[in-house]
């Protein structure tokens, strides 16, 4: 790869999963808002690190329990 294109800066959580969650509003992939998905390449490294670091408390508001199947009948 070319000198000239390495960036020191972070990278996007982005997995290539982009759907957003009807609900919360957030994609069910990274995590992140619509807002945040948009602004990504204008951030600046502190911003997307403050981002990067909100983003495993926001995972927990995608995991909801299932209540359906084989537990729902014990």
């Amino acid at each position: 790869m070319d000198e000239v294109w390495k960036r020191e800066e972070r990278q996007s959580p982005c997995v290539k999963i982009c759907v957003m969650h009807p609900q919360a509003k957030l994609c069910i992939g990274c995590y992140r808002t619509n807002a945040e998905i948009a602004a990504w390449s204008r951030m600046s490294s502190e911003e997307r690190m403050a981002v990067m670091a909100e983003l495993p408390e926001r995972e927990p508001l995608l995991k909801a329990k299932r209540r359906g199947g084989r537990k729902a009948r014990l």
